[in-house]
């Protein structure tokens, strides 16, 4: 008796080779692209995906978000981003962190006062 089993596409595989059968139209579209190995070589490296994961990352928190808006059309220091966002300090301090590490702001010492801006990465993401 022939052993058949559902593959992940929920199509019965009957040729008992363990391979998945993949629907004809995704099979065709695939072919066309170049196979699995032309689908893999499309994929960023993971140097890159860890990047966009986090910009991704700081863009996902509305006051981060507000924070950038902020520093959109001109630099500014904490303590007039702190006067609109009415955070406690560890916690701007935090967020800012975030935004620096992921390369859409940058901060500029002036003496006592840090001035965040915009990078042109961080200028990409807010119009």
């Amino acid at each position: 008796m022939k052993r058949v089993t559902l593959s992940c596409c929920g199509t019965k595989n009957t040729k008992g080779t363990g391979e998945m059968e993949i629907p004809d139209p995704i099979q065709k579209e695939l072919d066309a692209l170049g196979g699995f190995e032309a689908l893999t070589g499309r994929i960023p490296a993971s140097h890159e995906l860890e990047e966009k994961s986090r910009v991704y990352h700081a863009l996902s928190d509305p006051l981060r978000l507000t924070i950038l808006y902020l520093v959109r059309d001109q630099p500014l220091c904490v303590c007039v981003i702190n006067r609109f966002m009415r955070l406690a300090g560890s916690k701007l301090s935090y967020h800012l962190n975030i935004l620096k590490e992921s390369g859409l702001i940058e901060g500029e010492y002036h003496g006592n006062w840090i001035i965040y801006s915009l990078t042109d990465t961080g200028r990409e993401f807010i119009r």
